[in-house]
């Protein structure tokens, strides 16, 4: 992570006018005359409140920096971090002086290791580099293990109880992104006590606010459908980020194109699911997708956000990504912008979309990019007139929606789009104008009565892209199973996922779009997953309506692929190793 500013240097004295008094003004407080006062020390005092103010500064300013672009706030961010580290360094090498004549108090000193932690997490969500995830949970556990907010509870102040709070929220965000699923639920607990002892002490307002905190990440922890156990019934944590023998590999004779997958928007707007901090279920099990396994960063780094040139990774580990909750048509059109802006050659752009289905309202004449829908934005709470006023005229389109030709400027550049809609099919009316790569691939609009609703949980499309061996169990109406025979099928699933490849790469009538984004390992298994997820439905007994299957755009050759006969095969052998072949048609191509 490049950054070109250096952090300032310590002003000579003297110090402008203000940090002096207030420096001295601590010293008072803590009982030592002035005159008393050695000039080392005072000087101690007056540079950390120099450092602490200029931190204060620059943390607040990461607001203003532009949410999208990749590059202008990158020398902001490493100026920060180089000022956090001198602060963090001068507080461990000073801290009798401090302790003595300036009060520093422990929890002042987890505020710091809490802003580092933030800068840490913000940074895995500019550059989508996991190992930075790893580095913010080394800060704030260790905010955890030494105790540094103890002492709030007995100071009669509200809005430093908040800060514990709040820390204690972002910790558990970092802890679900890396899977640390048994200390989440330690924290939770934690948590749980603390928001207790607040609400008990403080007559506040925000009780409500900080119990709605709990309800959703006690949700979020349950959403997956099926539990792995290990032998004393403990839940294995499983992850389901790409790991080395994750994707298919490329064999000899397959020929892919040479493209890569350098950004994707992952979009969440779907009514009543699960959330915490603004991931739906769907944007977690989405951006996990995308995202190679962590490592740790601690052997490459030298200092918070800066790596040295010989260490730095020859390439982008992972493609980098916006995370867009409930975004206007504004929004995620200005984020689409400058994505499409970035694109650096020979790259892909990835859309998905978690979203309610938007259907026309009027009968229309044409079948044109505006006429069947798409999928819903978030409608500014301003314009409400307005809208009542358009939806009076029949013939005006949804106004709050993303319209597949709301997609067509960017179809200029390699475009790979998934759409996990109870409208998704309104994606399939698209036309390729440019002759760049094109490919959609799109949910099923609809799911079987007979099949327990786990919608608020998530939805299973993006699960069999996320986690199609627990997607598979659910649908076979498993809820538990042991951590042998789950490796065993996930074994058996990575052949599965070799076979598929070869079949697309064999396949004489599949559209090219499939085989130039194929080279790329991200889009390689969410194709093999795909095509996974559609022959399993093909085959399943309470699956029979078409808009039970996901669609593409290209179509796939069906018997090439999802109706394989020995893509079918292996279908019903892993249904067999789970004991749940009865679920599945035998001779599937007969029931057609």
């Amino acid at each position: 992570c490049c950054h070109c500013a250096q952090a300032p240097t310590f002003p000579a004295s003297p110090l402008p006018s203000w940090v002096t008094e207030f420096a001295l003004q601590e010293i008072m407080s803590s009982g030592g005359a002035e005159d008393d006062i050695p000039q080392g020390e005072r000087k101690t005092v007056t540079d950390f409140c120099y450092l602490l103010d200029k931190s204060k500064q620059l943390f607040n300013g990461l607001r203003d920096l532009p949410q999208y672009g990749q590059k202008q706030w990158q020398s902001y961010f490493g100026r920060t971090f180089d000022v956090y580290t001198k602060l963090w360094k001068f507080q461990q090498q000073h801290r009798q002086v401090l302790d003595n004549r300036y009060g520093l108090k422990r929890w002042q000193i987890g505020e710091i290791a809490s802003k580092i932690g933030q800068l840490y997490y913000h940074y895995y969500l500019r550059t989508s580099e996991t190992s930075y995830l790893n580095e913010a949970f080394s800060f704030y556990s260790a905010i955890r293990q030494r105790s540094y907010y103890s002492q709030v509870n007995k100071e009669d102040r509200p809005e430093l109880v908040v800060k514990k709070l709040r820390y204690y929220a972002r910790f558990i965000v970092v802890c679900l992104l890396l899977n640390k699923m048994d200390v989440v639920k330690d924290l939770v607990k934690e948590l749980s006590d603390e928001i207790e002892d607040y609400t008990h002490r403080f007559n506040t307002e925000d009780q409500v606010e900080w119990n709605l905190v709990l309800q959703e990440v006690a949700a979020f922890i349950e959403a997956d459908p099926v539990m792995v156990l290990n032998d004393d019934n403990t839940i294995v944590i499983t992850s389901n980020r790409l790991a080395e023998t994750g994707a298919p590999l490329l064999e000899q004779g397959m020929i892919v194109g040479q493209l890569s997958l350098a950004d994707a928007l992952i979009i969440g707007n779907c009514n009543n699911q699960v959330k915490f901090s603004e991931l739906t279920v769907d944007m977690f099990r989405m951006l996990q997708a995308l995202e190679r396994e962590p490592m740790n960063l601690a052997s490459q780094m030298n200092k918070p956000g800066m790596q040295e040139s010989a260490d730095k990774p020859t390439r982008r580990e992972n493609p980098h990504k916006y995370l867009l909750y409930k975004p206007t048509f504004s929004q995620l059109y200005t984020f689409l912008a400058a994505s499409f802006k970035e694109l650096p050659a020979n790259s892909v752009l990835l859309i998905y979309l978690s979203a309610t289905g938007v259907f026309p309202t009027g009968r229309s004449d044409s079948e044109g990019p505006y006429d069947f829908g798409g999928v819903l934005t978030n409608s500014n709470r301003d314009i409400i007139n307005g809208d009542a006023i358009h939806k009076r005229n029949q013939s005006h389109k949804e106004m709050h929606c993303l319209h597949p030709g709301d997609l067509y400027p960017f179809t200029r550049k390699p475009l790979f789009i998934i759409v996990d809609s109870s409208n998704s099919v309104a994606y399939k009316n698209f036309t390729n104008l440019f002759g760049q790569p094109l490919v959609c691939l799109l949910s099923p609009t609809a799911y079987p009565k007979a099949l327990q609703d786990q919608s608020q949980r998530g939805s299973l499309f993006t699960l069999f892209l996320n986690n199609p061996l627990m997607a598979f169990l659910f649908v076979s109406g498993l809820s538990s199973m042991r951590r042998g025979l789950w490796e065993k099928c996930q074994e058996y699933l990575r052949k599965i996922n070799r076979d598929i490849a070869q079949l697309l790469t064999h396949s004489r009538s599949i559209d090219q779009a499939f085989l130039q984004f194929f080279g790329d390992e991200f889009l390689r298994l969410l194709l093999t997953r795909f095509i996974f997820c559609s022959a399993t439905m093909r085959m399943h007994k309470i699956f029979r309506e078409t808009r039970n299957y996901p669609e593409s755009y290209p179509q796939l050759p069906r018997d090439e692929t999802v109706e394989n006969p020995h893509l079918q095969k292996h279908i019903l052998e892993l249904a067999s190793i789970l004991d749940v072949r009865n679920v599945f048609f035998e001779n599937t191509i007969d029931d057609y």
